[in-house]
């Protein structure tokens, strides 16, 4: 007996040592093998990369995983209480671990051979989603439950209940509750109701099955069951749960809600960021706050779209897109798959026409509706019958569409408008003179028909919106505005082939004796050749290294007086806004901030601010790369421009603070218009990716993109204009000479001059720079010969050919 009692004590003495050594094992292993838990407290959870405006717009998210985190105070509490319902409804009384919960599951392993219920709390399931692999094995298992104590006593149940909720997956790219209310509700979680709060604590389970879009009726089933559970815990009152399950699913898919239609600014940060952070970018949650304002930006849209669409419409109409054959009421519904299955581009609806009278036509939209279309709406459409002729103005409808064609269509003030896709293009850049921020780029019509920023890639020639920048060279070199340079006939060979170049003004004509306030408010391409041929191309050159261009953009021949440079539209704005701030030269950038996932600042901007005696601290002011006096003479000369000159229709705005210049190339292959006040800069450009011609020049294209885009930009706002500098003072000269005159010589006009090169006596001798006494060959009238390179014109005029009467009409 004493025998046996020692054996049963060896024996338990025996199992407590080996219980001893197994505890200590797992916790060994808890401790040392298992990995750290600590780290779940700042745990970076795969959040998208977001794009905003300046004013907190949202332009764009980049990343594969939709999720919204939300800590756990802002978690409505019917959610929590449905989640735990169905998920663990004993959460709050176990350590991670469910005993019944497991020992029901195994039993019914070991009875079926198949897991028929689950036995895993959410603290495991916290583990298994965070540390380990989707292979289901027993091992795995063990380390679960083994990682759910230890997580159990390291963080509290309300932070255990916060990383599951916002690391589950719902389905349809969403992870997290945040996501999911936005995905099938299009709204903030705190928003919902009792019933979808039930759909998204059923969803878990099998995120693609039960999934409310895939499979309504399992849906349902699944939310009813929701909702049974929570009532049986007394979580929610039979009224409020006979309420719920009466409700429909209401689900539906949301796409992620842009605020401001900015593609070609999102992608341009896009690009910046992976440069600086790398692929990281799309699960780290940054948040980056651009320079962009939201309501510039929609200008600039509106602009770009409307007056693309106007330009099209000016050149005919191309015709249908298709033509599907004689409507009839039983193949509507066929047409109107058709038409789902096409883009729609630029707000342009597909539409097929299934009705007409004489003025008016009838379209079935995508949606099923049929839209009428006045005659207001077709009128436009004269047939383009190639690239430089239109057809006779229609009269009756069936001169412009057929039945069964699809045609694309589009909202406008009198109801729907026929349209077609523009093949031009068009862009728009504005930036403040101050610092350079990008506050608004459209880089083409729509990034849906072409991702090619045309602001920033696009190297394209700016014909006469070039010539300031040589008439600033000018300035500095000693000429005035009142010098005056005769319009004359010039004959330049072309030395590399022996080729002769017989440049021309716009209206074919010679002005003679031209000051160069005219040349630059007429945009006088003789006068601007001279210029440049008295200067010299190599000072030239250099000095126009101040605005940012490089040599290697810039011809070699006086052609480059013509603007056959090639540049950006965003190097132009650059280069404009030094005229804009008075000489200084600011960096274009359109990065204001970065954001990480804890909402602090990880990257700011810190731009070159064009100041000088009124620097605030931590300003870094931006170099003087031009004399105040140059900039003031340049912006008075090209406010003119707009008084009197080629963009004369911008007087239309009724301000007078603003200056500007137009642009076109030779054969009307590019037009453009850069123009700004001392708060903003705008430069708007059109043509085609493929070079040909527009047949507009760019006071009819481009201008009227600008003046919309202004007109918008600047409403309510004071009128702002340039200080006249202390070294400016005002001359009364005579308009033919440039010559002082005295006081009460009617002919006179007044003219600024900077104080170095004031002007000279009335006997005709102004004070031109010594090095230039080559000037007087030009005063002759007759055909010079010059050396030159490349061939290029410049055409300036206020508006294209046109024709109203119905004979047809040449561009």
């Amino acid at each position: 007996m004493n025998r046996f009692l020692r054996l049963i004590r060896g024996l338990i003495i025996l199992a407590l040592l080996f219980s001893t050594i197994v505890v200590a094992g797992v916790l060994y292993y808890m401790e040392f093998e298992l990995p750290d838990i600590d780290a779940l407290n700042t745990v970076q959870l795969q959040v998208p990369l977001q794009i905003f405006s300046h004013d907190g717009k949202l332009i764009a998210t980049f990343g594969e995983k939709r999720r919204i985190p939300i800590p756990y105070d802002k978690i409505p509490k019917p959610l929590i209480q449905a989640v735990l319902a169905t998920e663990d409804q004993r959460y709050y009384s176990h350590a991670g671990v469910d005993i019944q919960g497991l020992g029901r599951a195994a039993v019914q392993l070991m009875l079926t051979g198949r897991k028929l219920q689950g036995g895993s709390t959410i603290t495991m399931q916290v583990a298994r989603s965070f540390y380990l692999s989707r292979h289901k094995t027993f091992g795995r298992k063990l380390r679960e439950i083994l990682l759910a104590i230890k997580i159990e006593h390291r963080l509290t149940k309300e932070k255990i209940l916060e990383l599951y909720l916002n690391k589950v997956f719902f389905g349809n790219r969403a992870y997290g509750v945040g996501a999911a209310a936005e995905v099938y509700y299009g709204k903030p979680l705190h928003e919902l109701s009792i019933d979808q709060f039930a759909v998204l604590a059923g969803l878990p389970k099998a995120p693609s099955t039960l999934n409310p879009l895939a499979d309504p009726q399992a849906a349902l089933k699944r939310r009813n069951h929701v909702l049974v559970r929570m009532r049986d815990q007394g979580y929610i009152n039979a009224a409020t749960y006979e309420k719920a399950v009466n409700e429909p699913i209401n689900a539906s898919y949301h796409d992620t809600m842009n605020e401001i239609r900015a593609p070609y600014v999102a992608e341009l940060v896009r690009g910046q960021l992976e440069q600086m952070y790398g692929d990281s970018i799309y699960t780290d949650g940054f948040k980056v706050y651009t320079t962009i304002d939201s309501s510039l930006q929609a200008a600039g849209n509106k602009a770009v779209h409307d007056q693309l669409l106007a330009y099209d419409q000016r050149h005919g109409y191309r015709g249908a897109m298709d033509n599907l054959g004689v409507p009839a009421l039983d193949n509507m519904q066929d047409w109107e798959a058709l038409l789902q299955k096409k883009p729609v581009i630029g707000g342009l609806e597909p539409a097929a026409v299934v009705e007409m009278t004489e003025s008016t036509i009838t379209v079935l939209r995508a949606n099923g509706d049929l839209t009428i279309i006045p005659w207001s709406g077709l009128s436009w459409a004269r047939k383009q019958i190639n690239a430089d002729y239109l057809g006779p103005r229609p009269r009756v409808a069936d001169q412009i569409v057929k039945l069964g064609d699809v045609v694309l269509v589009q909202p406008g003030t009198q109801g729907y408008q026929l349209a077609q896709m523009p093949k031009a293009e068009a862009g728009l850049v504005a930036i403040s003179p101050k610092n350079g921020a990008i506050l608004a780029m459209i880089g083409g019509f729509d990034y849906q028909l072409s991702n090619f920023n045309r602001i920033t890639s696009a190297q394209r020639q700016p014909g006469s919106s070039f010539k300031p920048f040589v008439y600033s060279a000018a300035l500095e070199k000693g000429f005035t505005l009142a010098t005056v340079i005769n319009d004359a006939p010039i004959i330049i060979e072309n030395t590399s082939d022996n080729s002769l170049w017989r440049p021309q003004n716009d209206t074919h004509k010679f002005y003679g004796p031209t000051r160069l306030r005219t040349a630059i408010i007429q945009s006088r391409n003789l006068v601007s050749i001279r210029l440049l041929a008295l200067m010299g191309m190599s000072y030239t050159v250099d000095y126009l290294k101040r605005f940012g261009f490089v040599p290697s953009q810039l011809p070699p021949g006086l052609s480059l007086a013509l603007g056959t440079a090639m540049v950006t539209p965003l190097q132009m704005a650059q280069a404009y806004a030094i005229f804009a701030n008075g000489g200084l030269k600011v960096v274009p950038y359109i990065i204001d901030n970065i954001r990480n996932s804890h909402n602090d600042v990880i990257y700011q901007a810190k731009p070159m601010v064009a100041c000088s005696s009124d620097c605030t601290p931590g300003d870094t002011p931006a170099p003087r790369v031009l004399s105040a006096e140059n900039a003031f003479l340049i912006t008075s000369a090209l406010h003119d421009v707009i008084q009197q000159g080629t963009a004369k229709r911008a007087k239309e705005l009724g301000r007078q603070d603003l200056s500007g210049k137009t642009g076109t190339t030779q054969n009307q292959v590019d037009a453009w218009f850069a123009g700004y006040n001392p708060d903003l800069v705008a430069i708007t450009w059109m043509g085609f990716d493929q070079p040909q011609s527009l047949h507009e020049y760019g006071s009819v294209a481009a201008l009227p993109v600008w003046m919309q885009f202004m007109q918008m930009a600047l409403k309510g706002k004071p009128q702002s204009v340039l200080p006249q500098p202390p070294g400016i003072m005002n001359i009364r000269i005579d308009p033919a000479t440039g010559n002082p005159i005295s006081a009460d010589n009617k002919r006179g006009i007044y003219e600024f001059f900077m104080e170095p090169y004031l002007p000279g006596a009335e006997d005709g001798n102004q004070l031109y720079p010594k090095e230039d006494k080559s000037y007087n060959a030009y005063e002759n009238g007759a055909s010079d010969k010059i050396d030159t390179g490349a061939h290029e014109d410049d055409q300036e005029d206020d508006g294209v050919v046109s024709d109203e009467n119905n004979e047809g009409a040449e561009f």
